[in-house]
């Protein structure tokens, strides 16, 4: 017997069992290449017009909390989907079979990189995927940028403020976040407050980036916190987690070298399933398999709990204003981050003529036809053994 919500009973969705649900994420989390919206279309497709296990109600519903909760989009909307076939059981179900291909995959492709990393084949790889990967991070924050500011002129505001303090701190300022969002607040739902809003953003804090020092010890608590934290700041797209991670693994905690940390971005392209999937291939450089995993489970662990958390509250207050106006703004400064990490990151893996020409030629067949992103990286890791010189 699978779990119906209310809006499925009167619907015309097709009973399906259990097992046939789970198997449908554990195949698009084995197989499902494109980033986030493209993961979020396949469901759509799939399990809304073509299998009609889910209401279109019920996916919009998903949609919408999606966007609404920190959280990447994909992995988050196939939780609340998974909540409303089989409550929280299907949650959880569904997060394990979604997360764990790409998880095995991750592990399997650390290992080679730590046993063989330090070869110029290795090398060479990641030399051209790093370029890419640039392109493809480039794309993704124009994309983001269309769906997420539109013609508003104070969520462009905020989209240049946080790119900026982002390319210029090289790490994350969670206050300028918050208060992008509550001004965005006051400025939607109260038009004569316009001004004490404007006023609050110039007195949110402004974090420095982190001086330089020794290597902070990678203890179980100090990773699962950090990933924890990590996961519970991620907006819209799994990218909006790269700005946060360069900043604690690199700068603050200098766990990974830049070079490292561009190859564990390169990884999350390369694998199906979540992007944020990258933060098991820094856990495993860090601590191996325990650190994999607890970086795994710190990382999905707030999106599954603000999905079976808020998910009956949601049915009643999703379309809330308030709320819905505090989340946009926060989603453009997400966006605004993405778009000065492409900067941060940029300077690190072009280092030269032939990884700018890559990155501009990624960038370029991106916006002009529709390739799917593993392709490009063999195609660059391809171009890069032929290139590299060590």
């Amino acid at each position: 017997m699978t779990h119906a919500s209310p809006s499925q009973s009167g619907s015309s969705t097709v009973p399906c069992t259990r097992c046939q649900f789970f198997s449908y994420f554990l195949y698009l989390g084995t197989f499902g290449f494109g980033g986030p919206i493209a993961l979020a279309g396949y469901m759509q497709r799939d399990l809304v017009e073509k299998h009609r296990w889910i209401s279109k109600e019920d996916y919009v519903d998903g949609l919408a909390l999606a966007q609404l909760a920190p959280g990447p989009l994909a992995a988050q909307l196939a939780m609340y989907l998974g909540y409303v076939r089989a409550g929280v059981f299907g949650a959880t179900a569904v997060s394990l079979v979604f997360i764990l291909p790409s998880f095995l995959m991750v592990l399997g492709i650390s290992w080679l990189y730590t046993r063989f990393g330090g070869l110029p084949w290795m090398q060479a790889l990641f030399y051209g995927i790093g370029a890419a990967v640039i392109g493809i991070i480039v794309r993704a924050a124009y994309k983001l940028t269309k769906l997420t500011l539109g013609k508003d002129i104070l969520l462009w505001v905020i989209f240049v403020v946080l790119g900026c303090a982002t390319a210029v701190t090289q790490t994350e300022i969670i206050g300028l976040f918050l208060g992008a969002g509550v001004v965005t607040l006051l400025a939607k739902t109260f038009p004569w407050r316009g001004a004490t809003g404007a006023k609050a953003l110039a007195f949110v804090p402004w974090m420095g980036s982190a001086a330089a020092g020794e290597m902070a010890p990678a203890t179980a608590a100090r990773i699962l916190g950090f990933f924890a934290k990590a996961g519970a700041m991620v907006f819209g797209s799994g990218l909006a987690i790269v700005p946060f991670l360069y900043g604690g693994v690199v700068r603050e905690y200098h766990w990974l070298t830049e070079r490292q940390f561009m190859d564990a971005v390169a990884v999350a392209m390369i694998t199906p399933g979540p992007v944020v999937i990258t933060v098991a291939f820094i856990g495993y450089l860090v601590r191996g398999f325990w650190g994999a995993t607890l970086a795994a489970i710190g990382v999905f662990l707030p999106v599954y709990l603000f999905v079976v958390i808020p998910s009956p509250w949601f049915k009643k207050h999703g379309k809330n204003p308030q709320l819905n106006a505090f989340v946009k703004g926060v989603t453009a400064a997400a966006t605004g981050a993405i778009a000065g990490a492409c900067v941060i990151l940029a300077q690190r893996a072009i280092s030269d003529i032939p990884t700018a020409l890559i990155a501009l030629v990624t960038l370029a067949v991106l916006i002009k036809w529709k390739i799917s992103e593993p392709w490009l990286i063999a195609s660059a890791a391809l171009a890069g053994v032929c290139l590299f010189r060590g």
